[in-house]
């Protein structure tokens, strides 16, 4: 058959069409929106900038900044494909210096959604307002001239239903917006950043000279005492921000920020370079936090390698991976050099800087990093080393709870089985004989055990009573946090847990399980957010509790590091042993190392002597 009677199978798409394709791989959800809004208004100079969402941004999306404006001329021309005023050839793309600059943003956005701007440049006498309904009908009136840009986002995939299908629920996709605002707000330290949602303030960053001061209105002071610096350089890269200190990691790897020339990013090799350089110092099952920032080059980085612009490419990844790699183990050796001798790692006193931990962590005290539990005046009493003794008078009380009915003995039972304790080492392993055997104990991690089997036991009955608070303390946390943590209020309460909003994203902590002694609330808190985001993932009931009472009895259990009298190691042992001694902790730890008369008897050959 002659290939000129054949139909036709292949056509060109409608522009409509093209646009909403083009669309779906700028503008994923509506924070893709506000990151796209918020990196036009920092490219144009804004030093105040205000997102104000509703519903989650499903309902509008404004960003109004106080930026250099658009001029008349050149704002319909704005909403067309591929119009940038950041590029005028392929040879500017090896050397990206702004945020935007493929030209996509705008007219995805409009193909997309119901978009109004109003506009003015400082020069003009009268603004300019454009209307346009899926990325049609741009006609311009005149507006107030108000230096700046306000963007409306109204409707968004009105005309996309397939696409607005698929959206999370009005929390999540706010909490996403959330995070976009936080990471640009860490990245510009300079800019006033303003968030709202339905009216209500949720975020407030007001301009900052140090990085440090942003990552404190970001993360809170809990997050910033937990950190030691990063710093480091070398040709045409330097690394410079914070990360947790290894005593302080956790199992979750929130945050791990990486920004490269202020644009935040995933790249797997810094990722990797920063794990490698904590090495040993990483508990086991723990990861890395931090805030970090590179510089590079511009000609050393291709930016044009995602449509969203997430990741990057590097010209040079060994020196980089190195770079990262070096800083990381060179501030972890001063770190640890700090925590041993309260010096430097040029053994002087240590300075301040721009990263530097507040007065409180500089100070190396033991009790600093592991805080004491109250301990009743009787155990206080029967010490056999008073030396050795931590003095009630040195307990940090700053961050911890304070009881309303506080029990006035760590340790206070009856009827010992056969123990005999003969002391510590360390301050962290118990050393007794039980029975016939010879064990080294694991203070905290038995202690934990033994906590954990009571909570278990009295969820199991649905009998864990609350011990209420002398002073509830409020905790900062971000949108997102406090979000997923109110929603689990009830299920928190059913373990014994009593939390209460206070504030916008604070919460209180009013109560926890009878037992738990002393914890620290913020760390509790960010801990339970650790087990509270896998629960949509669990469907078994008892897979989500387990983690959450694992985490109660960790920090209510005593620490590594606090001293023990004879009396309360023996009750600490004879508690584990009516547990069962299980020889793990709730977290897979181990709790006791056990010699038995046979095991010792060989060690030392006095098997087969007469």
């Amino acid at each position: 058959m002659p290939a000129a009677s054949c139909s036709a199978k292949i056509h060109v798409l409608p522009d409509d069409v093209v646009s909403r394709i083009a669309a779906g791989e700028v503008v994923e959800r509506p924070a893709a929106v506000v990151k796209e809004l918020l990196e036009n208004s920092l490219d144009a100079g804004g030093l105040h900038i205000t997102i104000d969402v509703k519903d989650g941004g499903m309902a509008l999306i404004r960003v109004t900044d106080d930026g250099e404006g658009i001029s008349p001329a050149d704002l319909p021309r704005a909403f067309e494909r591929h119009a940038t005023s950041k590029l005028r050839s392929d040879r500017d793309l090896a050397s990206v210096t702004t945020m935007g600059f493929r030209g996509e943003a705008l007219p995805s956005i409009a193909s997309v959604s119901h978009v109004l701007v109003t506009t003015a440049t400082r020069q003009d006498t009268v603004g300019s307002e454009l209307t346009l309904v899926a990325g049609a009908g741009r006609t311009i009136v005149d507006a107030p001239a108000v230096p700046g840009t306000r963007i409306e986002v109204s409707n968004l995939f009105f005309n996309q239903p397939a696409r607005k299908k698929f959206l999370k629920s009005t929390t999540t996709e706010f909490s996403h917006i959330s995070h976009v605002v936080q990471l640009a707000g860490l990245a510009w330290p300079s800019v006033h950043f303003r968030l709202t949602h339905n009216g209500q303030e949720i975020l407030n960053y007001p301009a900052v000279t140090a990085m440090r001061d942003r990552i404190l209105q970001v993360y809170g002071p809990v997050f910033l005492d937990r950190t030691i610096e990063v710093r480091g350089r070398a040709a045409g890269l330097s690394i410079r921000g914070v990360m947790v200190d290894p005593i302080h990691a956790r199992s979750s790897r929130t945050p791990q920020e990486l920004f490269v020339n202020r644009r935040p990013i995933r790249n797997a090799t810094v990722f990797h370079a920063v794990t490698d350089g904590y090495g040993s110092f990483l508990p086991k099952g723990h990861h890395p936090t931090f805030v970090l920032f590179l510089d590079i080059e511009p000609d050393r980085l291709d930016v044009n390698v995602h449509p969203t612009k997430k990741e990057v490419r590097f010209a040079e990844t060994e020196a980089l991976h190195q770079l990262v790699r070096h800083s990381v183990r060179h501030a972890l050796a001063g770190s640890e050099r700090r925590v041993v001798l309260g010096l430097t790692p040029e053994g002087q006193p240590q300075t301040t800087s721009e990263f530097a931990p507040t007065a409180e962590r500089q100070s190396g005290s033991f009790r600093d990093v592991y805080p004491a539990a109250s301990i009743s005046a009787r155990m206080q009493n029967s010490r056999t080393d008073a030396s050795d003794a931590e003095p009630l008078s040195g307990i940090v009380e700053g961050s911890q709870l304070a009881f309303a009915h506080e029990a006035a003995a760590a340790y206070q039972r009856a009827e010992k089985p056969d123990i005999l304790p003969f002391g510590q080492i360390l301050r962290t392993y118990l050393v007794a004989q039980v029975g016939e055997e010879l064990q080294v104990i694991d203070q905290h991690t038995a202690h934990e055990r033994v906590l954990f089997q009571r909570l278990w036991r009295g969820w199991q009955s649905r009998e864990i009573p609350s011990q209420p608070l002398l002073i509830p303390e409020p905790i900062e946390l971000s949108a997102a946090q406090s979000t997923l943590l109110l929603k689990r209020l009830d299920d928190l309460e059913k373990l014994g847990l009593l939390i209460e909003p206070f504030g916008a994203t604070a919460v209180a902590i009013r109560g926890v399980p009878v037992g738990l002694g002393k914890v620290d609330a913020s760390v509790l808190v960010q801990d339970l957010l650790d087990d509270l985001t896998e629960w949509d993932s669990t469907s078994s009931l008892e897979m989500r509790v387990q983690p959450v009472l694992a985490s109660l009895a960790c920090h209510g259990a005593v620490r590594a590091g606090r001293t023990l009298a004879l009396p309360e190691i023996q009750q600490l042992i004879h508690d584990w042993v009516q547990e069962g001694l299980i020889m793990t902790c709730p977290h897979g730890r181990r709790t006791a190392f056990r010699l038995s008369t046979d095991e010792l008897a060989k060690l030392f050959g006095r098997v087969g002597w007469a």
